[in-house]
């Protein structure tokens, strides 16, 4: 059983600008992404607080958001590191699960990374996750390396949006179909 405590807490500003990105983007009518919360069972509450001092996850929970961008169905989850590398051990096999079977369906699922040493972050499509997951599988590299990430799918601040992934996601749906999403 997984318990809640500070480290379930990280990645959450990367979440929070993400949040705040994808409120953008149903104002301008460009995607609806919402976050999926991952299920909770409380064990202690502290009452003169109000918080919760003690949790466990109910189930495993499958990406961090889901929705759709101009009729394309998206799942994604986003990963945060300060390495120079994000770990594979980061994801887990129930994530890789879901996205397959979701990919399976026609959508299309990725991850965005924050490397945080770096100030960077990055589009990763599921099928270039799912060849470093598979690789370390057999022994190979245990990590996704920044200096491997795809450039073109690095995605930047453009306004109001902090994390404008819908530029790396077009470029690949080009790639892939010749489809183009504003």
């Amino acid at each position: 059983m997984a318990y809640w405590n500070s480290r379930g807490l990280r990645g959450s500003t990367l979440e929070e600008f993400v949040n705040i990105t994808n409120e953008e983007y149903i104002k301008k009518n460009l995607a609806v992404i919402q976050k999926i919360p991952t299920s909770i069972k409380t064990i202690e509450l502290d009452q003169q607080k109000g918080i919760i001092t003690k949790a466990y996850f109910e189930q495993k929970s499958t990406v961090d958001y889901m929705g759709n961008v101009q009729g394309i169905p998206v799942c994604f989850d986003v990963k945060e590191t300060s390495k120079l590398s994000l770990p594979i051990s980061n994801i887990h096999e129930h994530q890789m699960s879901f996205m397959e079977n979701f990919e399976k369906q026609n959508g299309i699922s990725f991850i965005i990374v924050y490397y945080s040493c770096k100030e960077k972050y990055y589009f990763i499509p599921f099928k270039i996750l799912k060849n470093y997951w598979d690789q370390a599988k057999i022994g190979g590299r245990k990590s996704i390396p920044c200096k491997e990430c795809i450039e073109k799918y690095e995605i930047r601040k453009q306004g109001m949006f902090l994390v404008h992934y819908l530029e790396s996601l077009s470029t690949y749906l080009e790639e892939i179909n010749n489809i183009t999403v504003e």
